[in-house]
């Protein structure tokens, strides 16, 4: 039986992605902050799907989480970095401590876990790892300055270790999803901005692609048409010009 480790499960796509796993008769380890919201989770896979699911509940943000967590889970055959989150408003207004926690749970975890399965995958000349992004890794982002930054990190990070692998029978995929209907908005507190008035994907419908994707070997995956246009269009404007509709898109509505 195939095993796969999904962080950020607790809800979103992270959510629809073990949904998706354990129908597909993979056993699971689910990684979250909430050990209460985990087993629920772990409880519903376990009766519709009949999936062995262990459940891991840490602070992906805090130093050592991560090897805490490659020691607790055993080898994987999947691995899916989920979890992240964003902070709304302008850069020069949080405190460091807020930049750093983003800072280390979007990128310094992800590279982390990255860097601890990723030897076993490759000796066993087996292993799909997935890396979730967003179409804000296209671009800058004014008013979600280090969020954007963070995701730009991830595609790049991403995109280059899946060359390095080529032939080693281990895969990449970055998932870049656009708005998508989770709790990020609430946590972000982006929920009356531009963007989201444009209209946003399932996130069944985006862990469905995700799968696909990482499934097919692919690099890149960007769910949904408007999204792929939005992300193709800002390589070909002028970057003030980016930076500028960034901006407009993530004010507030009203």
């Amino acid at each position: 039986m195939s095993r796969a480790l999904i962080t950020g499960a607790s809800g979103g796509i992270g959510l629809e992605l073990a949904r998706i796993f354990a129908s597909e008769h993979y056993d699971l380890v689910l990684v979250a902050r909430s050990q209460d919201r985990l087993e629920e989770i772990a409880g519903e896979l376990r009766a519709a799907h009949h999936a062995g699911v262990n459940v891991i509940a840490k602070d992906l943000s805090m130093p050592g989480a991560a090897v805490e967590i490659h020691s607790q889970a055993g080898p994987v055959d999947v691995l899916v970095n989920n979890a992240g989150y964003g902070l709304y408003g302008k850069f020069a207004g949080f405190p460091l401590s807020d930049d750093l926690n983003m800072m280390h749970l979007n990128m310094d975890a992800l590279v982390a876990l990255t860097k601890l399965f990723l030897p076993a995958m490759i000796e066993s000349h087996s292993g799909r790892i997935l890396n979730v992004a967003s179409t804000a890794a296209f671009q800058p982002g004014p008013l979600m300055a280090l969020y954007y930054a963070s995701k730009a990190f991830v595609l790049s990070f991403s995109e280059a270790i899946a060359n390095e692998l080529q032939g080693t029978g281990v895969t990449v995929t970055v998932l870049c999803p656009g708005p998508t209907e989770t709790g990020f908005q609430a946590r972000a507190a982006i929920e009356d901005i531009r963007l989201l008035h444009m209209g946003m994907m399932s996130a069944k419908a985006v862990a469905e692609a995700g799968y696909r994707g990482l499934m097919a070997g692919k690099t890149i995956v960007i769910p949904g048409f408007k999204n792929k246009l939005g992300a193709q269009s800002v390589r070909l404007a002028p970057r003030k010009l980016v930076t500028k509709i960034a901006r407009q898109i993530q004010e507030k509505a009203h």
